[in-house]
């Protein structure tokens, strides 16, 4: 330490900003010293300003009320619209035939879409396994005996989906997956039942 030195504390502050998902806190400590000398009469001084600043985030992936607010409304319609000109741009129509009727998914809702994956929905767990379960036992012409060449081939087009979406489904269509096999399952059972 210098002779008859000393240190002042100018300023200390401290801010802090909240937000919906991430916080910062941001902290300023500025010290002047200042040392003088006896046998010169001299005086200097040296200014120091510190800063810190630390930011964290939480990251959400599904929150209990599933209502979207008007920020995500418009993310929606943003991604939306990407995704039907992307689909434009390829040549590739962006109407969807479900049943005897069709949807632009250009213009679908966020409840039209919640609504055809609910339970009950067009693109839901039993009726998107119930088209699978048709699809395949009709490729193999109704014949159990014809299980594994039928259970290979879904388990190949899952694959190949998985790895499409970067090795990862929604849980959706993991509980498509195993109600298509529960579905072969059993009618395998009922054939060698009725056999």
């Amino acid at each position: 330490m210098l002779q008859g030195g000393r240190k002042m504390l100018n300023n200390i502050s401290h801010s802090q900003i909240r937000q919906t998902l991430s916080t910062y806190q941001s902290y300023s400590l500025e010290t002047t010293t200042v040392s003088s000398s006896n046998e010169t009469n001299t005086q200097t001084s040296a200014s120091d300003s510190i800063t810190l600043r630390s930011e964290s985030s939480l990251s959400v992936t599904y929150s209990g009320n599933m209502k979207m607010n008007d920020g995500d409304k418009a993310k929606y319609g943003m991604l939306q619209n990407l995704v039907a000109n992307l689909l434009k741009e390829q040549g590739i129509d962006t109407k969807i035939a479900i049943g005897d009727s069709e949807i632009d998914i250009a213009d679908i809702t966020p409840e039209e879409a919640q609504e055809l994956v609910s339970a009950d929905g067009y693109f839901g767990v039993e009726q998107t396994s119930d088209r699978i379960f048709q699809f395949a036992t009709g490729i193999a012409g109704g014949d159990p005996s014809r299980i594994e060449a039928i259970r290979e081939g879904i388990d190949k087009g899952f694959a190949e989906a998985k790895a499409a979406f970067g090795d990862w489904l929604p849980e959706i269509s993991y509980d498509t997956y195993d109600a298509v096999m529960k579905k072969l399952d059993d009618w395998v059972a009922n054939s060698q039942a009725v056999a």
